[in-house]
């Protein structure tokens, strides 16, 4: 078997080290950094990170491409990331970006290129698991940094061929390693929002792509009385109490966006938990599929503690009951679904 390796590179210090660690262990590495972003929306920092990137695989003595995919970047990402918002959801695109485009498109690079694995520095561990016939995805051993939940939605085939250098380390170990080997990305600060909208203003950036108004409308409590008037229903997400611009003597939380009447629902933070959600496009990872009811941990966004559930199929989608009600479940959110540290599989709350 071939031991050439392609490795995404961002210019961070995570795939930096991934592609370090990769060659140590002595694989042919070849660096890729994706370029996602309009020219005229792309922010400094990626610029940065792309000659950060090229800088490390010169260190490493290794090749380096870039791969421009920013028509497939705006078609699978961005516009589904804005029809989501529109039609009321809160989606995570990192989880789409995973399985229709960093994925998919390095697979394709390879082939060109003529190798046989894909690597990136996600804190997560593959396998292949005999006894089920099939490629396991694991959580990382960093907890802190397990990046599992983002894989929820890869296939197969892609998990056949990718690799997680990063898997059995810890972050604080991996800024040593990078140190040591005087990487340029060794201190690089981490990212922490959404790579396309650093300043984590989402309404502005929806605004500047569709150049449209987001009308006004109803802020309603549960029973239908009108409490004041949102600023354009783009703005808000289940749970949001920050930017709400509405004093109501108590905190009050975004419950739930009524598209059709353009309204947003508010209540008490009580009001936010429920035991139920339903998941469609379900995806299955690391079991055959999901036909019976099983018992699962499930995270309903990425930062949220994996909690005891019962999976019951139905009719192509999964119904989750949680042992105790979970706070603010989002319609647009992946849900992902464990048996301890396997990742089983996961979907879209509908």
């Amino acid at each position: 078997m071939s031991n050439k390796v392609l490795m995404a590179m961002s210019g961070g210090v995570d795939s930096s080290t991934a592609a370090l660690i990769l060659q140590e262990q002595g694989y042919d590495v070849c660096g890729m950094m994706l370029r996602l972003f309009d020219s005229s929306d792309t922010p400094l920092y990626e610029a940065v990170g792309e000659i950060d990137a090229a800088n490390v695989c010169a260190a490493l003595n290794i090749p380096f491409h870039v791969g421009d995919f920013r028509a497939e970047f705006k078609t699978e990402v961005i516009d589904r990331f804005i029809d989501a918002y529109e039609s009321g959801e809160t989606p995570n695109p990192c989880v789409l970006c995973n399985r229709h485009v960093k994925f998919e498109f390095m697979l394709r690079e390879a082939d060109r290129l003529g190798i046989d694995k894909i690597a990136t520095g996600h804190y997560a561990k593959v396998e292949y698991d005999a006894s089920r016939g099939r490629y396991i995805v694991k959580k990382g051993s960093d907890t802190k940094k397990d990046q599992s939940y983002m894989l929820a939605l890869l296939t197969q085939q892609q998990l056949s061929r990718t690799l997680f250098p990063l898997g059995d380390l810890t972050k604080d170990e991996i800024r040593e390693i990078a140190s040591r080997n005087a990487l340029v990305s060794a201190h690089k600060k981490d990212s922490q929002d959404i790579c396309f909208i650093p300043d984590g203003d989402y309404a502005s950036f929806i605004i500047s792509q569709t150049k449209k108004d987001y009308a006004s409308g109803d802020f309603i409590d549960a029973s239908g009385n009108v409490l004041g008037k949102h600023q354009g229903i783009i703005r808000y997400t289940t749970g949001q109490r920050k930017g709400l611009g509405i004093a109501l003597g108590a905190p009050m939380y975004v419950l739930s966006k009524d598209i059709s009447q353009n309204r947003v629902m508010l209540g008490t933070n009580e009001q936010l938990f429920n035991r139920e959600c339903t998941v469609t496009d379900v995806n299955a990872v690391s079991v055959e599929d999901f036909n019976a009811p099983i018992r699962a941990e499930v995270k309903v966004r990425y930062s949220h503690t994996c909690a005891p559930a019962w999976l019951h199929p139905e009719n192509g989608r999964v119904r989750v009951v949680f042992d105790t009600p979970q706070r603010a479940i989002t319609r647009g959110q992946t849900a992902a679904f464990y048996d301890g540290d396997i990742l089983l599989g996961g979907g879209k709350i509908e």
